[in-house]
């Protein structure tokens, strides 16, 4: 039986996981392949660790251009996390007649460019599913089920740690701090969880769907970011009471005026599809003009997921190895790099949205007056407002939902507001998504 051979880069969690699998599910791969995937090498900076899935010891290294520069080896597989040397490997991996599987979102993100330009002047192939959205074929769906459509929006839950914390804060399980240290002890939050909770990782992911789904290669500066770690238990239930539930969403949206892309907690439709996706699952919703409405849901991260994703990468370039078709079948960001479309990222100022605003003010005759008429000022119009009673002191909660406005004007009234002397502490201000 011909045969694909595999290095794999990265011993760790996944690395054992795409080993495991590739054992397990052996004949099956073999019989949808009509070949096999050899194991040609493992690289990794430590070798002498035990570890749950063993590999023969002379296939462990820790020089991973011994795996790089073996003629023998087809595919080479990444998956040593976002450190310096990491985009090295890759290219030199390329240069050297190497397509390349990674997970590696964050370099994708930071590097991309760079990375599918010497992919195609080297007539290679760069395979990404996992990097977004685990086990989720959304990379797939966007660069092949989808390619006849003009995407008009992409929505996602696409951290499975933001998604648990928020989950759990909507079913009354604690407030976000007590919440984060559960997610901790669990397994679903790092010791240090910023590029979790803070949006970054939903960023990376976010500029990868941005380049597959509207050909854009965004820089990750452009996209607008904000965390859950402000999100506090009573606007979870203002949202609920209201009918929504709060999600971090990735956003990306076609309009007139250019391509929004930002991620920011937002107020989702209890009766929408999004809403019901809980704990540390992942959802994207993606709308086609022709295809209309579309929805992938599933694991977005672990040993298990992850893994699966890597390996459908590997098996879909050794299906092409051993049909003896030329690499590049597909361009890397799913639109030709000479044929991308020209768009303008918008600022955030710029774009329109319907808000939420949770203030405490004074609760005295001509409060809600005085605020309505700082937004009315900056052409905000008011949907509706709930003043909850003052329980002890002076201070009542107020929270106002408004009509659809230019973000630029809302956080000029926010500015006026928070100038008031009736308004006491922050204001808290999270975006709706009527529409999904």
């Amino acid at each position: 039986m011909r045969s694909v051979k595999v290095g794999l880069i990265g011993y760790g969690t996944i690395g054992q996981g795409v080993i495991r699998l590739l054992k397990e599910n052996r004949s099956d791969i073999e019989a949808r392949l009509g070949g096999e995937i050899e194991l040609g090498g493992v690289s990794d900076v430590d070798i002498s660790s035990p570890r749950p899935v063993k590999v023969k010891k002379g296939l462990l290294t820790k020089d991973p251009y011994k795996l790089i520069n073996d003629p023998s080896i087809d595919i080479i597989v990444e998956l040593a996390g976002d450190w310096p040397g990491v985009k090295d490997l890759i290219l030199d991996s390329l240069r050297a007649g190497k397509s390349v599987v990674t997970a590696n979102k964050a370099l994708l993100a930071k590097h991309g460019n760079e990375i599918f330009r010497t992919a195609q002047k080297h007539g290679r192939d760069v395979y990404y599913e996992a990097s977004v959205c685990g086990t989720i074929p959304i990379i797939r769906v966007l660069r092949e089920g989808l390619a006849a459509n003009r995407i008009e929006s992409i929505y996602g839950i696409v951290n499975g740690t933001c998604n648990y914390i928020l989950t759990e804060m909507t079913q009354g399980r604690g407030d976000y701090n007590d919440i984060l240290a559960k997610a901790q002890a669990a397994g679903y939050a790092e010791a240090k969880p910023e590029a979790d909770v803070e949006g970054y990782d939903a960023a990376h992911k976010l500029a990868l769907l941005l380049r597959l789904g509207f050909g854009v290669p965004v820089k990750l500066g452009e996209i607008h970011r904000e965390g859950i770690s402000k999100i506090s238990s009573a606007d979870i239930m203002a949202a609920h009471h209201l009918g929504f539930v709060i999600k971090l969403l990735a956003i990306a949206k076609r309009t007139d005026s250019g391509l929004e892309a930002r991620v920011h907690p937002t107020l989702v439709p209890e009766n929408t599809p999004l809403a019901s996706v809980h704990s540390v699952y992942n959802a994207v919703y993606v709308q086609g003009n022709f295809s209309g409405p579309t929805l992938y849901y599933g694991q977005g991260a672990g040993q298990d997921p992850t893994a699966s994703a890597v390996t459908g990468d590997i098996v879909e370039l050794a299906r092409g190895r051993l049909k003896g078709e030329n690499p590049r079948r597909l361009p890397s960001g799913a639109y030709q790099d000479d044929h991308r479309p020209s768009f303008k990222v918008m600022p955030v100022k710029e774009i329109y949205s319907e808000y939420y605003l949770r203030l405490q003010a004074i609760d005295r005759p001509g409060v809600l007056s005085k605020i309505s008429g700082i937004l009315g000022g900056n052409d905000i119009s008011i949907r509706s407002v709930i003043q909850k009673n003052r329980e002890r002191g002076p201070e009542a909660s107020v929270v106002i939902m408004t009509h659809l406005a230019k973000e630029e004007r809302l956080q000029k009234a926010v500015r006026e507001l928070k100038k008031l002397k009736m308004i006491k502490g922050p204001i808290h201000l999270i975006r709706i998504e009527p529409g999904l």
